[in-house]
């Protein structure tokens, strides 16, 4: 998801870790089990912005692949421009990498990456952007393929990507946003370039702005649902707002919108009531201490809200101006009681004297959904000594890397970005190379 308004944060990481790399047969002719497994031997594995190698310029990612053991954090793979297969080539006002989503666009079995480059330039036409969809295979990601722009859509072209099934075919489909709109793919997709039908996402004559997206199942039913966030005109002005889209047979069919500053997004069953709801980032609102707002998901679609803060009964800490809470959030189940938990990062957060230490809630879902009576702190100092401008939980993601049954907590950082096993914390892959944010 797209940060849009809050400050920005460097992101320098250092990192080890050892364990060998397994790979099993061939996977079978069919969308891939994790839509994260891009080489198909049954076990996610995790991509994110990297450091630019020597002699690289324009965003790189990179890819640490699962096995039996955990991650192989030994082998990380390094993904851009300049690798053979990759179209076009990095310059240095590229932001390759810049938005990341997966599906098994192809349907071959093996889990694909979309590389998002808004900046990109293309002949003359400068920050065009681009979108790349690297293939996943056997031994895991290599070569890719350009998605073709609509001509409304060339201007910072995949400045945010989602995927899901948000037609319910059995094929998963891609969201761009690209100009001032969102664009939906269709799948099947092939290397050779070809998708399916391409719609635009629009408010037509409501002077509608895309920004952000997130994608995930809101009203119960078996297609994926979309949230745009963006900004629309009311009464001259620019107000911002979230749009709620649902999944259906013809593609997305407009749903309620609501207003709300928000920069970025999750989705997920908090209260285990069969619908997903909807957690906005607020981190720039009331003078940057940040807050969290829950649009709770129904049969019909969202309804009714919840506000969450620093301020809030069972949260530790307490807001502070420029603390930027729910800069990042991930939606993920940590202790396998079947509901959502959420990770809220808290990059500019003071801790004794630490300046932009950092840290993570972590927001357990149970009956009646979020409460800041389960949450849960998780400091910078997990990773070793207390650092001053660490921004511990610039960027989360919570995916069960581990494969037994609870998601893990992945938190990026300015100094060591980790993947902590489970809910306990205990045991953690320190993640190489780390630079930019998780794929959704």
């Amino acid at each position: 998801m797209t940060r849009r308004t809050a400050a920005a944060l460097a992101a320098t990481l250092v990192a080890t870790g050892v364990t060998p790399l397994l790979l099993t047969a061939p996977a079978s002719a069919a969308v891939a089990k994790h839509y994260d497994d891009f080489n198909g031997d049954g076990h996610r594995d995790v991509a994110y912005g990297g450091q630019n190698a020597v002699g690289v310029s324009g965003g790189t990612v990179t890819v640490v692949y699962g096995t039996a053991t955990g991650l192989d954090t030994a082998h990380p793979r390094s993904l851009h421009q300049d690798t053979p297969g990759i179209p076009g080539s990095g310059e240095e006002d590229d932001q390759f990498g810049a938005s990341l989503a997966s599906a098994d666009l192809n349907k071959d079995g093996y889990a694909d990456l979309v590389v998002g480059n808004p900046t990109e330039h293309v002949g003359s036409k400068q920050y065009r952007g681009s979108v790349t969809v690297v293939w996943g295979s056997k031994t895991g990601l290599s070569g890719g393929t350009d998605v073709t722009p609509k001509a409304g859509a060339q201007s910072h072209f995949g400045r945010d990507v989602a995927t899901g099934d948000f037609t319910g075919d059995g094929s998963p489909d891609l969201a761009v946003v690209g100009g001032s709109e969102t664009w939906l793919y269709r799948g099947g997709f092939t290397k050779s370039g070809t998708t399916g039908t391409v719609s635009k996402i629009d408010k037509a004559g409501a002077g509608w702005y895309s920004y952000g997206l997130a994608a995930g199942k809101v009203d119960g039913d078996a297609k994926t649902d979309l949230v745009v966030l963006g900004e629309q005109f009311v009464d001259g002005q620019p107000v911002e707002r979230a749009w709620y889209l649902k999944g259906a047979s013809g593609g997305l069919t407009s749903g309620p919108s609501k207003t709300v500053t928000a920069t970025t997004a999750a989705i997920g069953d908090f209260d285990k009531n069969g619908y997903g709801d909807i957690a906005f980032g607020r981190p720039d609102s009331h003078d940057g201490k940040g807050s969290l707002l829950v649009w709770r998901g129904t049969s019909a679609g969202p309804s009714g809200s919840a506000m969450y803060n620093q301020a809030s009964s069972g949260v530790s800490g307490s807001p502070e101006a420029d603390d930027n809470f729910a800069y990042a959030l991930s939606a993920g189940d940590v202790d396998g009681d079947g509901y959502s938990d959420l990770a809220v990062g808290v990059p500019h957060e003071d801790v004794s004297g630490q300046e932009d230490q950092g840290g993570v809630h972590l927001f357990r879902g149970g009956p009646g959904g979020l409460t800041g009576e389960r949450t849960s702190w998780i400091p910078q100092t997990v990773t070793g000594p207390a650092e001053e401008y660490a921004s511990f939980g610039h960027t989360v993601r919570l995916r069960d890397v581990t494969k037994d049954g609870k998601a893990d907590v992945g938190v990026g950082a300015a100094g060591t970005s980790v993947i902590l096993r489970g809910a306990s914390g205990t045991g953690a892959f320190v993640l190489p190379e780390f630079g930019g944010a998780f794929a959704d």
